[in-house]
């Protein structure tokens, strides 16, 4: 299983922010394994923390901005930060700002993503929590048509459409394949804006840190030279001939499609939102910070109903270990060897499988009339599986056994019937010492948790 990543050291970054214009340094370091992301507003008393979750977002218009329960612990303007930590392979980092908004750098989450790559990254020890995509899930607004869907598949990847009543660009998409190209092929996209709307930005006190090196900006309908001149010094850059149309940018166009990289840009931002990597095909049509925080907040509905997620099991795929293997290694037979295969294994942990049929000896007597697999046994299939896991660990594993020393934290959340095909899948919760381990089991018909159990087995060397 893939392992969580954090920064192998710290770096700061120092520059404007977009919309206050005020110079602020953000400070990226490495955190302990399940924190996340979280932004620190080092320059408020109590140095508070906010979580980088979806539920936090309190604003779209112009950009992602978080906050707390108290409105002015807030940051702004987070996704190009976010954007680069999802992009670069970073599952846990704390963010140090001391304003509030994050530098606008480049306009880009190309700077983020070298200093990631030029402080270094490590591996830590929990593994890396992929939330897989098994069905299709909309988010539609129809107001502005805009709407996100994700796809099952095999790895994660975006494709976006944008479209624009502009002469310069009516309609452009931008294709993710694989987020291995994240800084390749999306970090350097610039965000744009059009010159129509700057005005009504900078009359509501917005975009103060604006420039021509942090943004395409785009000129396509003439307006009076004067009034061009005016929008050029309160943006502090350099006077343009009125009557040239185009893209008023310091640096040309790095690809054609700049404007539609910058929005999947700003979906893989909204998207590190969740708190979980995924794996799935995003199309967005029409994207905007609204409804990418939509998308984002019921994906997160989707992992809280399904929080554990069941196995992927392929039938035509051959098992690691079948039956005749297992009566090698446990000592159970009929009728209680409850494991028919083994379809998975890691270093901490087992898939296993058992086909439920009508014939089994318990249902004779558990129930007549309401045939029911008893739970107990299901305890015991968990168990059987993580001995194989155990068992897996050590040499020559036909001379041990493995017997249980505690059973905790038993559920049943469903009935398991004749024609069920259970799926185990059993973790270690600890490094296996002086022989003992503990372990935690779930068992599942289809893609539902029928029953879930903590135990703590020995492994005896046979006599």
């Amino acid at each position: 299983m893939l392992k969580q990543k954090t920064l192998k050291g710290s770096f700061s970054l120092y520059g404007k922010g977009l919309h206050t214009g005020l110079y602020i340094t953000a400070t990226f370091n490495p955190a302990p394994e399940n924190t996340g992301y979280k932004i620190q507003r080092i320059d408020l008393e109590g140095q508070p923390i906010i979580e980088a979750i979806a539920e936090n977002v309190v604003d779209t218009k112009r950009s992602t901005v978080l906050a707390k329960e108290d409105p002015n612990i807030r940051c702004s303007t987070v996704e190009h930060a976010l954007a680069a930590l999802y992009g670069m392979d970073i599952d846990n980092c704390l963010i140090q700002v001391n304003g509030p908004e994050m530098p606008i750098l480049e306009g880009s989450a190309a700077t983020y993503a070298e200093n990631i790559l030029k402080v270094g990254v490590v591996e830590q020890n929990a593994n890396k929590d992929v939330y897989i995509i098994r069905k299709k899930i909309e988010v539609h607004d129809e107001k502005t048509g805009a709407s996100i869907m994700i796809l099952p598949d095999e790895n994660f990847s975006i494709t976006t459409m944008i479209s624009y009543q502009s002469k310069w660009f009516s309609s452009q998409f931008a294709t993710l394949e694989n987020i291995d190209n994240f800084e390749n092929e999306i970090a350097g996209a610039r965000t744009f804006v059009f010159v129509r709307d700057v005005e009504p930005l900078t009359q509501a006190g917005l975009i103060k840190g604006g420039d021509l090196d942090n943004a395409i900006v785009i000129y396509e309908d003439e307006i009076p030279q004067e009034r061009l001149d005016k929008l050029a010094d309160h943006l502090h850059i350099d006077h343009k001939d009125a009557k040239k149309l185009g893209f008023l940018n310091n640096k040309p166009l790095v690809w054609e499609n700049e404007p539609a990289r910058h929005k999947l840009l700003d979906i893989i931002g909204d998207m590190a939102l969740i708190g979980r990597p995924i794996k799935g095909r995003i199309i967005a049509t029409k994207p905007g910070h609204t409804i990418n925080n939509l998308f984002a907040r019921q994906i997160r509905r989707e992992i809280r109903a399904h929080e554990v997620q069941a196995p992927i099991y392929d039938c035509n795929v051959a098992p690691l270990m079948d039956v005749n293997r297992i009566r090698e290694l446990l000592p159970h037979r009929y009728p209680m060897q409850l494991v028919d295969k083994v379809v998975e294994m890691g270093s901490n942990y087992i898939v296993a499988v058992k086909n439920v049929t009508s014939n089994e000896p318990f249902f004779q007597g558990h129930f007549p009339q309401e045939p029911v697999m008893p739970g107990v046994l299901q305890v015991e299939a968990m168990a059987q599986a993580g001995g194989l896991l155990v068992l897996n660990s050590v040499k020559d594993p036909e001379k041990w056994s493995t017997y249980f020393m505690k059973i905790d934290g038993v559920k049943f959340r469903q009935k398991v019937v004749p024609g069920d095909t259970l799926i185990f899948r059993v973790e270690l919760i600890a490094p296996i010492r002086h022989g003992v381990s503990s372990m935690k089991g779930f068992v599942f018909v289809g893609d539902k948790v029928v029953s879930e159990a903590t135990f703590t087995a020995q492994i005896v060397k046979n006599k």
